[in-house]
């Protein structure tokens, strides 16, 4: 059985640009906004993906949501607040109850 010349071989790593595809599509449901968490020991900067507009389309709304216990940000930097090197991560999750605050970040 031949693979598609177009098609992802099993071991490729997913890129951020493939996971956000669809969010540039007309009539897409989603946006996606730079933030800035902080926790008692690290800033971590991301996208935040919300829906366009509606339930959930602010920061606070998904900040707030007491039925969710991690926040999901792609193309995040970690960097200790004591110093040391900072993390890129494609991915990452980070527990609602370890964000101290919250900001907008500016674009890159």
């Amino acid at each position: 059985m031949a693979a598609d010349a177009g098609a992802r071989p099993d071991n490729e790593a997913v890129s951020s640009e493939d996971l956000f595809a669809e969010d540039e599509l007309p009539g897409t449901n989603h946006r996606r906004e730079r933030v800035r968490l902080q926790t008692e020991r690290h800033r971590v900067e991301g996208v935040l993906t919300l829906a366009r507009d509606g339930y959930r389309s602010r920061v606070s709304d998904v900040l707030n949501a007491s039925e969710r216990d991690f926040i999901t940000l792609t193309d995040a930097t970690v960097a200790p607040l004591e110093g040391g090197p900072v993390e890129l991560h494609d991915y990452l999750s980070i527990a609602r109850r370890h964000i101290v605050f919250a900001v907008a970040a500016p674009e890159q």
